[in-house]
């Protein structure tokens, strides 16, 4: 997790996945400070989670959650696990499994060329549904709103912004006033969604502490804002 401040109890303002470059600004009392190199936001991590000497990367975790197993055997023992989007440097095995750099083995539908992306951010975003609400999480284990559509977006190859108010002036091409359609963004004040069709949007949210689908028209009501206009904005790509 990247933090507000260099204190393990500090709040987290966003989170590093396996592999992710950061930039080391300064490092002091094992606590770095700096950016992550994706998106340029800016936080304190552990020095201990960071490494001068990382390998190339040659693939990129595509599934929800990559099983990392001690052995070349879907019944071997699991070593550890890895978020969608992680990246890693690893070499074909054989026909089903990649061998990790740190010795584990991953099955080749977890993880895909570092290049390769895929297309559809709704269905990527979907992965997540049931995933706990985590202010600043970017993954399975817990996510938030923004965190949400960037790491939908990343899965297909667009980076974007790391917060929902950066995302709504950054996003595709505003499309507001317009019928909305599986996959816009839809905004508002301090969140995002994602469009699952044209009445339902898909988001991490604070009141449900999860990531589900509802009608667009029960969150406008519930934010019950005085002006009577919840969403602010709506992108498209």
């Amino acid at each position: 997790m990247m933090r507000a401040a260099p204190d393990a109890t500090a709040v987290c303002v966003s989170e590093l996945l396996p592999g992710q470059r950061f930039d080391v600004v300064d490092d002091a009392e094992g606590w770095a400070w700096g950016f992550s190199a994706h998106d340029h936001y800016v936080g304190y991590v552990r020095s201990e989670h960071l490494r001068a000497d990382a390998p190339t990367r040659t693939h990129r975790v595509v599934a929800p959650l990559a099983l990392c197993f001690h052995r070349p055997d879907i019944k071997s023992e699991v070593a550890m696990t890895l978020p969608l989007n992680a990246e890693i440097a690893a070499e074909r095995f054989d026909e089903t499994f990649l061998r990790h750099r740190n010795g584990t083995f991953v099955h080749h539908r977890h993880a895909g060329a570092i290049e390769d992306f895929a297309d559809d951010w709704v269905e990527i975003a979907e992965f997540f549904l049931g995933t706990p609400y985590r202010w600043g999480g970017r993954q399975r284990a817990g996510i938030d709103c923004s965190g949400l559509v960037q790491t939908a977006l990343a899965a297909c190859g667009h980076f974007v912004a790391r917060d929902s108010d950066q995302q709504a002036a950054s996003i595709g091409r505003d499309v507001r006033g317009k019928a909305l359609q599986r996959g816009d963004f839809v905004f508002f004040p301090g969140h995002v969604g994602i469009m699952a069709d044209g009445e339902r949007l898909l988001h991490a949210n604070a009141h449900w502490m999860t990531t589900l689908i509802e009608p667009l028209s029960e969150v406008v009501r519930r934010l019950n804002l005085p002006d009577g206009d919840a969403v602010t904005a709506v992108r498209r790509l």
